[in-house]
């Protein structure tokens, strides 16, 4: 049984009287126990929205998340707080610095949940935020400092402890890295994996950063305007990657190498309004350099082109139009000869951003 089992999730918002905004449209997704699950996509697509949804922080319109075979969406969010499952669900935010309570030390912000959900007090406090400060790699003696007397990593590294203390089994991290310099994000990086590994912990990793997402998911999810466009392991996804949209992202990855092409998969027009879309017609129509006139009167829906691997598209099944040269996450993607409609701009994307 999936840890996390997301079916059909929507949210939607009304504008106006009678208009409806499709934040998130009929999302399905499954999380392991101990599996790392990336999900990507541009700002607007749904990230945020999803993860609020599955921390409960708001109610679905619609579907089921079933976590532990319980189904905490039916759960209010106004009461989800009070439930069980609350501690087994953490989030570690993106901002190390704003998601901290200035008036708090690293001490009682990694000890503030131990008291209010597992109702620590004393000795048994003390000695389980100090634990908790050695796993993460925070000094004992930086335990009585507040947040503006901490570096970067420092407080990354508290609010890593505070998610951790109370023993969560599914840790939601929203780019908890991107504010960091880059010495220190490799640095917070390993050591979230390695917790991962050491507890079996559940991770959704949400990120702009593809290539952290290729080095720290076993599993990616590419979500565009609501709905996912692609699912697979991270290796076929950014290997071969079988969607329009994926494939633009991939080829926006920046290479370090000089010698790699720099050419780049460039997607023209503007994305569609959420508001109301067409159910008959593709999301990604009117961006997309192989859509054509099926894709404005058919939406696509998600279908195995490869075993394990999913795409909303009709054009799926061939052969990927972008591919890595090399292994490494930091390898520049080589662009194969473009098919009609494709545009190979050596300048950058907007895709991506």
């Amino acid at each position: 049984m999936s840890l996390l089992s997301v079916e059909e999730l929507q949210k939607r918002y009304p504008v106006g009287r009678s208009r409806l905004l499709h934040a998130v449209d009929g999302v399905s997704f499954e999380i392991g126990a101990g599996e790392s699950l990336g999900l990507v996509g541009e700002s607007g697509c749904g990230k945020s929205t999803l993860v609020r949804l599955i921390t409960r922080l708001i109610d679905p319109s619609g579907g089921r998340i079933v976590f532990d075979g319980v189904d905490i969406g039916a759960i209010p969010a106004a009461r989800f707080g009070r439930s069980p499952q609350r501690g087994e669900i953490q989030v570690v935010f993106q901002d190390p610095h704003d998601s901290l309570n200035p008036r708090f030390t690293a001490f009682e912000a990694i000890a503030d949940p131990l008291r209010r959900i597992q109702k620590l007090r004393g000795q048994a406090l003390r000695t389980r935020v100090e634990t908790v400060a050695g796993e993460v790699g925070l000094p004992g003696e930086l335990l009585s400092r507040y947040p503006h007397q901490l570096s970067g990593g420092q407080k990354a590294r508290v609010n890593i402890g505070r998610a951790l203390a109370v023993n969560p089994r599914l840790l939601i991290l929203d780019e908890p890295t991107s504010a960091l310099d880059v010495s220190v994000q490799a640095v917070i990086l390993k050591l979230l994996d390695r917790l991962r590994r050491d507890h079996g912990i559940g991770y959704l990793f949400v990120s702009h950063d593809l290539n952290v997402v290729r080095l720290l998911c076993d599993r990616v999810l590419v979500m565009y305007l609501g709905k996912l466009a692609e699912v697979g392991e991270a290796g076929a996804v950014f290997e071969q990657p079988r969607h329009p949209y994926t494939q633009a992202l991939i080829s926006a990855i920046p290479s370090y190498d000089p010698d790699a092409r720099r050419e780049r998969l460039r997607l023209d027009g503007e994305p569609r309004s959420p508001i109301d879309p067409a159910p008959t017609v593709c999301r990604f129509h009117g961006r997309c350099f192989r859509g054509d006139q099926r894709c404005a009167e058919e939406a696509p829906v998600l279908r195995e082109t490869d075993p394990g691997h999913w795409a909303a598209c009709h054009y799926a099944g061939g052969e990927p139009r972008v591919v890595f040269s090399k292994a490494d996450a930091g390898a520049e993607p080589v662009v194969a000869a473009p098919a009609p409609g494709v545009v190979a701009d050596p300048g950058a994307t907007r895709a991506g951003r």
